[in-house]
């Protein structure tokens, strides 16, 4: 196997929602590959620290304010991109939110919040972007979902839908653009610490809890998803579309603790 495979050199991706956490991983992670990188925030300032970062790296890197909630500066924000590349290879569509309450508290704004910026904003980055990769008749498209794409929890039940929809909507942009050779597939990590959730870590009795849970009985970093967003976006990946790929160091086996074995 030759590692020209997972050479990015050439390519031009954009990472949505890569001013910190998650985002500016995989922007980063995709510039060390070869890529030049499109990075989209809300705001352009917010982005700085990342773009310093990708052009630290001798890789081209091109700052859009996009707001997924916001259709026009979707239209916007890609074809600002294309503009400034002349084509898009690789989306990553990163970009999200989340309201952590129990189900009784949850609002009928919070429920459109979520799911606006996580499933909604997503497919019409994803449609905006392949149109460009339609007429090229190439294209990775790498949607990130989560563990609660496969598995429910307490507290994050539109959280929840909106990542389990991203795994269906996968599912079916795959078919939908295969013929075009464009392939779609979910990145869905594990429990990992990012600003949004960082308060639950700084809960030892509930990071005791959740290490248990498991097998290689740690949470995530950042750089555990490295090689997963690398692999999705490289030609090793041709022949897979329609996947997720959990990065979840196993927690999804759902195993039981059992018993040490009496000799």
């Amino acid at each position: 196997m030759s590692a020209a495979l997972f050479d990015l050199t050439g390519k031009v991706a954009l990472v949505t929602g890569a001013s910190r956490g998650l985002g500016k991983t995989f922007a980063l992670a995709l510039a060390r590959a070869g890529a030049d990188v499109a990075i989209t925030s809300r705001t352009l300032a917010s982005l700085d620290e990342t773009r310093h970062a990708i052009e630290a790296l001798g890789r081209r890197c091109h700052s859009v304010a996009l707001d997924v909630r916001s259709h026009e500066s979707i239209q916007d924000g890609v074809f600002l991109t294309h503009a400034h590349f002349g084509k898009i290879d690789i989306l990553v569509n990163n970009a999200g939110c989340n309201i952590r309450k129990p189900a009784l508290d949850v609002t009928w704004d919070d429920w459109n919040t979520i799911l606006d910026t996580n499933l909604r904003g997503p497919f019409f980055v994803a449609q905006a972007v392949a149109k460009h990769m339609v007429a090229a008749k190439h294209g990775r498209i790498i949607n990130i979902g989560s563990v609660t794409s496969v598995a429910g929890y307490a507290g994050l039940g539109p959280y929840g839908a909106s990542r389990g929809g991203i795994r269906q909507l996968t599912m079916s942009l795959a078919d939908d653009w295969g013929p075009h050779g464009i392939t779609v597939n979910c990145l869905a990590p594990g429990w990992f610490k990012t600003a949004q959730n960082a308060v639950m870590y700084e809960n030892k009795e509930w990071v005791s809890y959740l290490t248990d849970k498991i097998p290689l009985r740690r949470p995530g970093r950042a750089d555990d998803l490295e090689g997963a967003v690398v692999f999705l976006a490289s030609e090793a990946s041709a022949y897979i579309t329609g996947q997720t790929l959990l990065v979840d160091g196993g927690i999804t086996v759902n195993s039981t603790r059992a018993l040490p074995v009496k000799k």
